[in-house]
């Protein structure tokens, strides 16, 4: 016999509303007693609540979306944990989407979070989205938005870190290390976190009284195998520099590569310095310098921000900038 919300109730020797209230995780004014009493007989009946009909009740569906922007780079999944944990903390399930940096797909993936109710999305834009779309414009969702934003979209919350204080302390450091024909290897200047990397570039020249080399930006994506091209071409054409400040991780890690294949040493020859501080920093030879930022800690925040503005919808769009911090390791002087 299917065991059923009014079975659970019977047993534990309360109301339907009460086991209601407890699945649901509205239990505020609930004895610990009487919530610990239903929670056993619902586990020893190995009952599963119907959310389906619960959330035409409660209209609320106990799920999130989390659109990524690219699932291989170490820094989204990261972040993913954070969301997710403190989804699950709060009764929450997470639907995982991964863009691709395609902008068609991310707008899909909008559409059908809309269609599954989901009760809110955390969303990092592509690194190529500049403008909203029909079906940005047809949300009707809280947004959260982390690491990128979209100028225009309507957000209940946004995660970002001081991307322009980061890239200025580690350009500042090279800079200290006497380290002058620096190359920013970027990702796309479309997004503000891309502008603001390279913002603090030429504020770390600016304020060094150094001017930066000619055609020191190369703008391209985030990437080991842009990284790895563009560094090979600089080598084969024989440009002149002693540095890289990459736009992230996967860019100088696919520098790293070029550079060892043409037997170039990591720092005696060249200097390079990342951004995001992925696990893999620590691990290649010699150790990635690099901003860290805290990847874990802005999806948790994400997760905490979305699940406040759903329980009071009266709250006020809040702001978040989170610091960055420069690691040093083996890859500068």
């Amino acid at each position: 016999m299917k065991v059923t919300i009014k079975h659970i109730a019977e047993l534990a020797g309360v109301s339907i509303a009460t086991v209601s209230k407890v699945i649901n995780h509205k239990d505020e004014k609930i004895t610990h007693q009487t919530r610990d009493r239903v929670l056993e007989v619902i586990k020893e009946q190995g009952y599963i609540p119907n959310r389906v009909a619960s959330s035409m009740v409660t209209k609320r569906t106990k799920t999130l979306g989390l659109m990524i922007p690219d699932i291989t780079n170490p820094f989204f999944p990261e972040l993913a944990r954070g969301v997710e944990d403190g989804a699950n903390e709060m009764g929450y399930t997470l639907i995982l989407c991964n863009s691709d940096n395609d902008l068609q797909k991310e707008e899909s993936y909008l559409e059908m979070l809309q269609e599954k109710m989901v009760d809110g999305i955390i969303f990092t834009a592509s690194s190529r989205r500049t403008t909203m779309s029909s079906a940005f414009l047809k949300l009707t969702i809280p947004v959260v938005s982390v690491d990128r934003e979209i100028e225009g979209l309507k957000l209940e919350g946004k995660i970002t870190v001081d991307n322009e204080k980061g890239a200025f302390e580690a350009v500042c450091y090279l800079l200290e290390k006497g380290y002058r024909k620096i190359y920013h290897i970027s990702g796309p200047l479309l997004s503000k976190t891309a502008k603001d990397r390279y913002a603090g570039f030429i504020r770390a020249h600016k304020e060094k009284g150094i001017m930066p080399i000619e055609d020191h930006l190369l703008e391209g994506n985030y990437t080991s195998t842009w990284g790895y091209d563009y560094t090979k071409k600089l080598i084969e054409e024989q440009v002149d520099f002693d540095s890289l400040f990459c736009g992230n991780d996967l860019i100088a890690l696919g520098a790293y590569k070029a550079l060892h294949e043409k037997n170039i040493r990591i720092p005696e020859d060249i200097g390079i310095i990342g951004f995001d501080d992925i696990y893999m920093a620590e691990i290649v030879s010699p150790g990635l310098t690099t901003v860290r930022q805290p990847s874990y800690s802005m999806g948790y925040k994400a997760a905490e921000m979305m699940l406040d503005r759903i329980k009071n919808k009266d709250s006020i769009q809040k702001e978040w900038v989170l610091e960055s911090k420069l690691i040093i390791r083996g890859s500068t002087k």
